[in-house]
């Protein structure tokens, strides 16, 4: 996988509970304002960079539109496609039925794999 971008901005946000098993997955944040594991479809916050073991350990989030990340798969994807959360935070491909989109994969792959994902969130209609 290719991944020469640079230009990104983190930010830092404590977690809402052991978060150390979910590095590349979608965030969102909980009430408290905490970040969390994002649920299928949600228009999360960003993808974790981090893995804070711990809840009140800071993680670090990419967040800003128009930067690259990489993402776990939750599934099989194809490049191009636009992305969205599943119900553990992973990226799987974006259905007809999804209220929103993160971005889009930049590469291929299956359940597991990490792949170059570009942040765009954006909703469907």
């Amino acid at each position: 996988m290719s991944f020469d971008h640079t230009a990104h901005l983190d930010i830092s946000l404590p977690a809402a509970g052991d978060l150390s098993t979910k590095q590349y997955r979608f965030v969102s944040l909980d009430s408290s304002g905490n970040i969390a594991v994002a649920t299928r479809g949600a228009l999360a916050i960003g993808v974790l960079q981090d893995n804070p073991g711990a809840a009140g350990r800071p993680g670090r989030v990419r967040t800003v539109s128009g930067t690259m990340t990489k993402v776990v798969l939750g599934g099989s994807v194809t490049a191009g496609q636009a992305g969205v959360s599943d119900a553990n935070g992973a990226a799987v491909n974006a259905a007809s039925t999804d209220n929103a989109y993160m971005g889009f994969f930049q590469g291929s792959g299956s359940s597991g794999d990490i792949v170059a994902f570009l942040l765009q969130p954006r909703g469907l209609s």
